[in-house]
């Protein structure tokens, strides 16, 4: 009888001992299972990201190359007819290549140094008047906690007062500056009237769309980070208009018109976290040739 029972439990002892050992074991292959799981959502998650990744950067290629494109696009459009394919006449149907046009005449000449030193004189004044507006629009944002928007204005009247020094203390060699005595070869229209200009006026006119660009696109992240309505005209950089103008070569009210074209497209764009106008590259930001080009509008004097 003793016999018996021992050998029953010893048959129970074995039992529960198997049913342990079997347990361990699938609990064990579950939490294998489950780690394995988990290295494989890992390695998953890695490869998303760097297909993404892979993504962007071709992305960026096919922006670079396509910004490329419209360059060299934009240089043919300014060269006159044949000029690639080996024929070099200059524009007007004249024997002289872009960029070694005749001088003009010295009268000529002479009015448009007197002009351009009227032009400095009413700039100047234009300076001395902006800085306590300036002064009052930073106190302006600071009350309405617009600090995004605050630090960006600063850096903008930080670059007009670098500009103001460099007028005063400027001396300005005219009878050495190629603008004054070549000819014009483009024609342009603002709000319905025609003007000329030559290549050195074109480059300025360029570079007031691709400025106005860059400072929209600053100014529309700036209301975007501060929660504020989307607003271009009501930036102070667009009512200015004046960043990165010289004094030189254009009028003030040319560079500040192309100014706000490039501002209002690169505003948008940086509202809404875009590049539908532009492209950014190592932290600058630049409008698409084509779209430069559209804006300019420029026409060969022929």
């Amino acid at each position: 009888m003793r016999v018996t029972i021992l050998n029953r439990i010893v048959l129970v002892a074995a039992i529960v001992t198997v049913s342990l050992v079997g347990m361990s074991i699938l609990t064990n292959a579950q939490e294998q299972q489950q780690q394995d799981q988990k290295q494989q959502d890992k390695n998953k998650q890695k490869d998303q990201k760097q297909g993404q990744q892979q993504d962007k950067n071709k992305q960026k290629q096919q922006d670079q190359i396509k910004l490329q494109q419209q360059q060299a696009l934009q240089q043919k459009q300014d060269q006159p007819p044949g000029w690639d394919q080996g024929k070099k006449v200059g524009w007007g149907n004249g024997n002289v290549p872009p960029g070694q046009q005749g001088r003009l005449p010295q009268q000529r000449q002479q009015q448009l140094i007197v002009q351009q030193q009227q032009q400095l004189a009413q700039y100047r004044q234009y300076l001395d008047q902006q800085q306590h507006l300036a002064e009052q629009r930073a106190v302006q944002l600071q009350q309405q906690k617009r600090m995004a928007q605050y630090r960006y204005q600063q850096q903008y009247f930080e670059r007009m007062r670098q500009q103001q020094t460099r007028l005063q203390t400027a001396q300005h060699d005219y009878s050495n500056d190629p603008y004054y005595y070549t000819a014009p070869i483009y024609r342009y229209n603002r709000s319905g009237s025609y003007y000329e200009t030559n290549q050195y006026g074109a480059d300025q006119l360029r570079q007031a769309v691709n400025n106005g660009y860059e400072q929209g696109f600053r100014s529309g992240q700036a209301d975007l980070q501060d929660r504020w309505d989307a607003n271009y005209q009501g930036s102070y950089a667009y009512q200015d208009a004046n960043y990165g103008y010289g004094g030189y070569y254009v009028s003030q009210a040319d560079y500040n018109y192309y100014f706000r074209e490039g501002f209002r497209r690169g505003y948008e764009d940086g509202y809404n976290s875009r590049t539908q106008y532009g492209s950014q590259s190592n932290g600058s930001y630049s409008i698409l040739a084509a779209i430069l080009s559209q804006i300019v509008n420029l026409q060969s004097l022929r």
